[in-house]
Order: C-alpha cells, then structure tokens, then sequence
C-alpha cells in the first residue's frame, strides 16, 4: 500500500518489549539533516516508549546515506547490537545518481541482514522531493523512523523466538 494511503506512524507494539537488556544501534544520515534527525527522534522515542532503556541505545553518524551500510556494520561490530537502524533519505535530482544510492543502499543493508543473521532496519526515505520527505518524517504520513523501530523490535523478537 502506498504510504500515502497511510499513516506510517500507526504501527504499534501491543506490549513492551520483552527484554529490557535489548542494544540498539541507530546510524543516521547527516545528508538530509534536516529529514533525518526527526526520523532519529521517530525511532528514539519509539524506542524509549517501548521499554529500551535509554543507556542501550547507541547513535552514530555517518556523511550520506551510501555510507549507512558500512557504518551500520561497523556499530554492529563495535556494540554487539542486537538490532541495527539505518536513517536516510535520498531525494531524487536531475540525474540518475538516485537510482544508483538507493539500489546500493537497498541491497547493502539487506545484505547485512543476511550476512549477520541480525536486524538491519532500511528506514531510508527514497522520495521525488523534499515535500514527501517531509511528510514521511513527522508530517502527515507519520514518521518513516517510528516505523523502523516497531520493526527492530519485531524482528529481534521474531529471532529470539526461534531459538
């Protein structure tokens, strides 16, 4: 369903999550900064409400969006995190620079899924203009980051109850 059609901010968690020593990894893009720190604070007050302790929570900065995936490896190597957020946005332009930043992003951080056997949370708004991305990050479509942490949350549960 296109997000227009709705609010990205109406998933919940029906419960607290299950294990307050939950370590989460939030590496944002400073690219955008203006987009990305509200989907910092979608996610971290996302996080907090949900029972993961403030000390737990690790951010971390990396220059644009193409970088996210190396710098979500590295948080995940460097703080044993349990899941990992990665908050960009890409804003299409005049040239096909877009189409290549998000396939390479898209596939890095699916890749680190895979490779890792653990969370790595695509929360990258991928928009023709600077209006969309407005209104994924705490305008009228909600906000792209709260989705990404309710999803962190789910999957770390999922895994922990698969073992």
């Amino acid at each position: 369903m296109a997000s227009s059609l709705k609010n990205l901010s109406s998933h919940s968690i029906t419960k607290k999550a299950s294990n307050n020593k939950i370590k989460i990894g939030i590496v944002v893009s400073e690219w955008n900064s203006e987009i990305t720190e509200k989907l910092f604070d979608g996610a971290y007050q996302t996080l907090i409400k949900s029972g993961i302790k403030k000390e737990t929570i690790v951010k971390k900065y990396v220059p644009g969006s193409f970088e996210l995936t190396l710098g979500a490896k590295l948080l995940a190597k460097s703080t044993k995190a349990d899941a990992i957020i990665c908050l960009g946005c890409v804003i299409q332009g005049e040239t096909r620079h877009f189409d290549f930043i998000c396939d390479a992003v898209a596939n890095g951080i699916t890749q680190l899924n895979i490779k890792y056997n653990k969370p790595f949370i695509f929360g990258v708004l991928t928009t023709d203009n600077l209006q969309q991305a407005k209104d994924r990050s705490g305008g009228k479509h909600g906000n792209k980051g709260v989705e990404a942490a309710v999803t962190a949350i789910k999957m770390i549960e999922l895994k922990n109850n698969l073992k």
